[in-house]
Parts: C-alpha cells; sequence; structure tokens
C-alpha cells in the first residue's frame, strides 16, 4: 500500500492522479495536520509519495524511523511535479522503482531523482537483488564503486545481472570478496555473500504438529549441514499436508511457499531412507526426502537426509530432508519494437538490465548497447545466422546465465523466438504472463513482447487493421514460394487487410508483383495500399497510393507494404478500414 500525503491544493490534485491510477495501491492522507498524516502513512503504508519539500519530509520523518529493513520507502514531489525524489529505502524500500513511476504517471516532464549511488551508475545493488546478503555489504558496495578488484567466489553460476569488469576477474589479488553460496561461511571485515536460492526442505509432519518443532526440527538440520537459512527457497511436502496449520505457519514465518506434491508422484521417487509408517499414513513411503527432491526439480542433490525432530517430552511429529537444487539459467527472449527507444516497452528495458549476456543482430544490439549494465557480455553477429543466434543464446543459459536474446519488433513474429524455442527443447514455454509454462527443459524461458513492423506502420498510415487481418513474408527463404502463394491467394479469397513482411530484396523481386496480381483478381485498382519504410526511425518514410499505382521498385526489405480490403477507404489522407461492414458502398 502506498500512502500519498499532501498539504496544498497542487499537492492534492497530483495525489489525486496517482489515487486514479493506483485505486487499489493507494490511500489518501491530505486532511487534517501534515505531521500527523505522515505519521499514519508510515505506520500504514509500505510505501510513502509526500508532495512536500523534501527539508519539511526529512524532519516529519526523523523521529519515525526504526531502521533499513523496516522502514517503507518514501518519495518525495515537489509542488510543481517536476522532480520525484528518491527519498528514503531506494533499495529496500522500492522508493528507486516508485520514483520512476509517479515520474511516468505525472508525465509533464516530471523527473526521477535517484541518489543511490549503484543506480546512478547503473551497477546492481547488492541489496536489490531480491536475495538475503550478509556481511560487509556496504564495503564490498564501495570497492564495486571504486573500481577495485573484488574477488567473487560463487558455488555454481546463478542468473544474476552483469557485474562490472573488475568483479571476478581471475589471478588478481584482492582483499574485498564476494561469495555466493548457501553454505556458512566465516566472513573477514571486507567479505559478503549473497545466498542463492538453492535449497528446498522437505518436511513430514503428524496431524497437529506445531511450528516450533518443525522449524526448530530445520534450524538444527541446517545448522548441522553448516547450510544458511537464507538459501532456503521452499518448504514442500505430501499434498495430504497440504492444510496443515503447524507447516503453513512455518512457510510464512521463513518467507517462502509451501508446495505439496500427490502420493502417487512422491512414491515413485528413489530415496535413501524410505519408510512403513508414512506409506501406511499417506501413501508414499517418503515425504520429506521425496518432496525435497521433487520439488528442487531434475538434478537435484540430498544433502541431508531425513532426520526427526526430538522433543524431550513426547514423540516426534516432524521429518525433514534438505535437497540443493541445480540452478537454472533464463532466457528472456526479448522485442525491441520498430527502432525507436519510446517504442521499447518498460518490460523489454527491464529485461535488458537483468541480464549478463545479450545475443542478437548486431544492429539491433546497436539499438540498445547504452541500455546494458556495465560487464555485459555482448555476443552479435550479421544478417543470415538466425539459427546460430539461438543456438547461442539457449548454450549460455543452459551454462546458468541470465541471458536476453534480442530482435526487433516482437520476438514472436518472424523473430528469434520460435527457432530460440525449438532449440530450448520441447518443454520450453514462452511463460511471462501465464499460459504455456516458462520452465524449458533444463532453462526458465521468458517472452517479451515488442511494438511489430506491422503495428507501427498501422498506426503511420491511420487505421488499416481495423477489421480482420493477415500479415505474410514473402521470404522464400525458409518457406517455398507455393506455400507463400497458397497463403496469398487465400487472403485474397477471404477478402482479408495484408501486410507483407520481407516484400522485396535485391535478389528477391518477382515475389511482391506476384503476390499484388493474386490480391488484385479479388480486389479493385482503387483499393488503399500503404507503404511504410524504417517506421519510427530517422529515415522513416510512408507512403499512401493504391493497388493499381504502387511500384514495387520503391520497396525493399526495410518496408512494410498493407494492402486493404474492399472495405478499406483512404479518409482524409488517412488508410481506414471500418470495424464493420455497414461502411461499404
Amino acid at each position: 500500500m502506498i500512502g500519498l500525503v499532501a498539504a496544498t491544493a497542487a499537492g492534492s490534485a497530483a495525489a489525486r492522479r496517482l489515487a486514479d491510477a493506483w485505486p487499489d495501491r493507494t490511500r489518501r492522507y491530505d486532511e487534517g495536520p501534515v505531521r500527523a498524516a505522515v505519521a499514519r502513512a508510515f505506520e500504514d503504508c509500505d510505501q510513502l509519495v509526500c508532495f512536500l519539500a523534501t527539508g519539511a519530509t526529512v524532519r516529519l520523518l526523523a523521529p519515525l524511523l526504526r531502521g533499513k529493513a523496516a522502514d517503507p520507502g518514501v518519495v518525495c514531489v515537489d509542488e510543481a511535479g517536476r522532480f520525484a525524489v528518491a527519498l528514503l529505502g531506494g533499495h529496500g524500500g522500492g522508493a528507486n522503482d516508485l520514483a520512476a513511476e509517479v515520474a511516468e504517471l505525472l508525465g509533464d516532464g516530471c523527473t526521477p531523482v535517484v541518489t543511490t549511488a549503484t543506480d546512478a551508475v547503473g551497477i546492481p545493488g547488492l541489496d536489490s537483488l531480491g536475495w538475503p546478503v550478509e556481511g560487509a555489504v556496504a564495503a564490498v558496495t564501495r570497492a564495486v564503486l571504486d573500481g577495485a578488484p573484488v574477488a567473487l567466489r560463487a558455488d555454481a553460476t546463478w542468473p544474476l545481472p552483469a557485474l562490472p569488469p573488475h568483479v571476478g576477474v581471475r589471478g588478481v589479488a584482492a582483499d574485498v570478496r564476494l561469495h555466493v553460496t548457501d553454505r556458512r561461511l566465516p566472513l573477514a571485515a571486507r567479505e559478503a555473500v549473497l545466498r542463492p536460492p538453492s535449497l528446498v526442505v522437505g518436511v513430514g509432519a503428524s496431524r497437529g504438529v506445531g511450528v516450533d518443532e518443525v522449524l526448530g526440527l530445520l534450524s538444527d538440520a541446517l545448522d548441522e549441514a553448516g547450510l544458511s537459512p537464507g538459501s532456503v527457497a521452499a518448504l514442500a511436502t505430501v499434498d495430504a499436508k497440504a492444510g496443515e496449520p503447524g507447516l503453513l505457519a512455518a512457510a510464512e514465518r521463513l518467507g517462502v511457499p509451501l508446495r505439496t506434491f500427490p502420493a502417487a508422484g512422491l512414491a515413485a521417487v528413489d530415496v535413501p531412507t524410505p519408510s512403513a509408517a508414512p506409506l501406511a499414513a499417506v501413501g508414499t513411503p517418503s515425504v520429506a526426502e521425496a518432496a525435497a527432491l521433487t520439488a528442487a526439480g531434475p538434478g537435484a542433490e540430498l544433502l541431508v537426509r531425513k532426520r526427526k525432530s526430538a522433543p524431550a517430552d513426547r514423540p516426534a511429529m516432524a521429518t525433514c530432508a534438505v535437497a540443493r537444487r541445480r540452478p537454472r539459467g533464463r532466457l528472456a527472449v526479448v522485442g525491441l519494437g520498430p527502432g525507436a527507444r519510446d517504442l521499447l516497452t518498460p518490460r523489454a528495458r527491464t529485461e535488458l538490465r537483468r541480464a549478463s549476456v545479450v545475443v542478437g543482430l548486431d544492429q539491433y544490439v546497436a539499438q540498445i548497447r547504452d541500455l546494458l549494465r556495465p560487464g555485459t557480455r555482448v555476443l552479435e553477429s550479421g544478417l543470415g545466422a538466425e539459427e546460430e543466434r539461438a543456438r547461442t543464446a539457449v548454450a549460455e543459459a543452459r551454462a546458468g546465465h541470465a541471458v536476453a536474446l534480442v530482435g526487433s519488433g516482437d520476438a514472436g513474429v518472424y523473430a528469434m523466438a520460435a527457432p530460440a524455442l525449438a532449440e530450448a527443447g520441447p518443454a520450453g514455454g514462452s511463460g511471462g504472463s501465464g499460459g504455456a509454462d516458462p520452465r524449458g527443459a533444463d532453462i526458465d524461458v521468458v517472452g517479451v513482447p515488442g511494438v511489430t513492423a506491422a503495428l507501427a506502420a498501422a498506426a503511420l498510415l491511420g487505421a488499416p487493421l481495423g477489421h480482420d487481418h493477415v500479415s505474410v513474408s514473402l521470404s522464400d527463404l525458409h518457406t517455398p514460394w507455393e506455400v507463400i502463394e497458397r497463403r496469398v491467394r487465400a487472403a485474397a479469397e477471404s477478402d482479408l487487410v495484408v501486410t507483407f513482411y520481407n516484400p522485396r530484396s535485391r535478389a528477391r523481386t518477382r515475389q511482391l508483383p506476384e503476390a499484388l496480381a493474386l490480391l488484385a483478381k479479388h480486389r479493385g485498382p482503387a483499393t488503399p495500399v500503404g507503404v511504410v519504410r524504417s517506421a519510427s526511425r530517422p529515415e522513416e518514410h510512408v507512403l499512401l497510393t493504391t493497388l493499381a499505382e504502387l511500384d514495387p521498385e520503391t520497396v525493399d526489405m526495410m518496408t512494410v507494404v498493407t494492402v486493404g480490403n474492399s472495405a478499406t477507404r483512404e479518409i482524409a489522407g488517412r488508410m481506414v478500414t471500418p470495424r464493420g461492414y455497414r461502411w461499404q458502398t
């Protein structure tokens, strides 16, 4: 919940804009004395947006501060709405991201102001990765910012954002160290440790088991194995225990999910210490070990065999086992849009910043190179190497890295998503927004949509895609011309608006005239045709012509050609296909 605090009419108006845009995320505190309003919002909310001067806000907040881990993130907006200043809790409280959101929503030249050093220079903060971090975080962060050598000691490769080149350089002595491990370590004065989400604890329980017994057993098991509770990513058990209050409470206290699995599936897992008791009770000879291994996924390693709790005054009511996940790399297939920076989606920007490896066509990488973090490894190649780029991206993800495979437009439209998912394996998915499973055979795959060339061209032309439409690529490099011809003929006969991708190159000159001739058999010579070259780029050119007057010689591979249907009209210089056929004459 975001608390909105305002003291003036202008501040209240701006707060109202945020409240209207985020009705389920905001609560207004703009009545009564400002000091009391700030205090109430500070106590009630996760974040605050104060439409006050920064000095006044600092004085009002000072007596309320409890500590970095507990305080809400606070953003200040000035009276004129020119700046959204991340004042408190930049990373931990999410104020840096909130400042950017507020500035975007207020618009009219509002600029987010972020003074967190790592964010200012594009380096991921150790406390912004979503993982627990321990030790001398400030000292290690300062070394990273200062460009001093930082030794990186990781037990495995995890899909982290790019770190600067001076972090983890081999053969360079460094007294500043960053560890990435689930093991307990004695840390020196200039060492920090990131806890990856690598451990899954399987738990078996009798009915009515207490939360303290479960947590005590888990703590003892981790201590004896030299493992950190900060790396516990989930608790796991059998479906029959899904509603057990003690297990639910234990997961809540740890801040992790409780995952459950059918008894039949757990019974099929090979474990070192099966038992007759759980088989009789819930239908599987193993709960703790089998659930831990199942939840940890393919390649999991059982680190702690089943052990029982040991209360002094009664029989044990809980068992646990600990498994370690094999890290899974991450592949984001990112559509960059048609080329203009303001048509690059926020989600695409986020994925580019999250990646440690970027793979793409050289000219597309050039468009977004300035958005990449320092230390990002770029693997670029020239035209005609789509399958090679897909193989490279999947291989890097399988090595455990966070990879962004970039392409123009939308990654799923005549672009890199199809070859990448084919390379990732039949279990892959485009993921990201529900539907397909985002877990591939051995990597996580996320699809990031982009603005397609057809949509960018349509926006410039008017509304040519207002009714049913189809896109057809005229390139016969991968598709026989006979197949393309059959599809164009079907589009012509069904009176669909047609957008031609890859319409003409220096080596392919006959395909576009032949396709236009097929369409001309079913629609009149005055049918509007839109020709857009390099949509949204500096060399953009837009032409509205007709089916009879279109000169194919003016078209190249950077052009999209949109041919209207029998209802499409030119209206005030714009190409319009009505949503229904009632407008036909």
